[in-house]
């Protein structure tokens, strides 16, 4: 029996905000900088600002298309039952990890951390990795021809816009 879009909608929020999302992408980093904000150039600041705000457009878009779309979770142990390729999935397979590297890429500059940095480049091969080894095979298996023709089309990381 399928699970009702709003019990998906809560799960996949608390996994985003108490999973990996909010543990990578905010309690580390907030543990690395103890939320401390150097003085810095208003440029700066606002650039640092926007890059966090705008990470959160993928993230809050991918948890709503996989829930309504995808008619699933983005919790692997409930997973989506359709393959979800519209929204920010039309131009990359990996929106939601690419936000969580963007925001941590604001943090970087609002908190003028070194340690956030290389953290970042930490969290974005361990991201790699998990996509290459776990994730990939386990959509392949799961939706077989229809993930191929979207691995296909859709690159992995850099976004293609036509």
């Amino acid at each position: 029996m399928a699970s009702s879009p709003s019990r998906n909608l809560v799960i996949s929020v608390l996994f985003a905000v108490f999973g990996c999302p909010g543990i990578l992408g905010v309690y580390l980093p907030a543990a690395i900088t103890r939320w401390r904000i150097p003085p810095a150039a208003p440029l700066v600041r606002a650039l640092a600002w926007a890059l966090i705000a705008g990470s959160l457009a993928p993230l809050v878009e991918s948890i709503t298309r996989f829930v309504w779309a995808g008619h699933g979770t983005l919790v692997p142990f409930a997973p989506t039952e359709t393959l979800v390729v519209s929204g920010f999935y039309r131009y990359m397979r990996n929106p939601m990890y690419i936000a969580v590297l963007i925001g941590i890429a604001g943090q970087t500059l609002l908190f003028q951390s070194l340690y956030l940095a290389v953290y970042g480049v930490f969290v974005a091969f361990g991201f790699h990795l998990f996509v290459v080894l776990y994730e990939e095979p386990t959509l392949r298996k799961k939706y077989g021809p229809s993930y191929e023709a979207f691995c296909h089309c859709v690159p992995r990381w850099i976004p293609k816009f036509r």
